[in-house]
């Protein structure tokens, strides 16, 4: 996504089964490649882990109000 994926957007690159059509390939966005998951973001379902994100997603945006 040239401009960047905004938050509440599904990526271009996941799969039906939402796999990383570009992991490992160099055109992998940065972001991604620092994204390190953990028992705490994936939980042990898909269920948890997709609302971890969203959250995740909401809590750095970039028009969030900051306190």
């Amino acid at each position: 996504m040239p401009d960047g994926k905004p938050a509440g957007v599904r990526c271009v690159q996941l799969t039906e089964d939402n796999r990383c059509k570009v992991f490992g390939q160099p055109e992998r966005p940065e972001v991604c490649n620092r994204l390190r998951p953990n028992e705490e973001m994936c939980g042990t379902t898909f269920e948890h882990a997709y609302t971890y994100l969203i959250t995740l997603e909401m809590l750095t945006a970039p028009d969030r109000d900051t306190p």
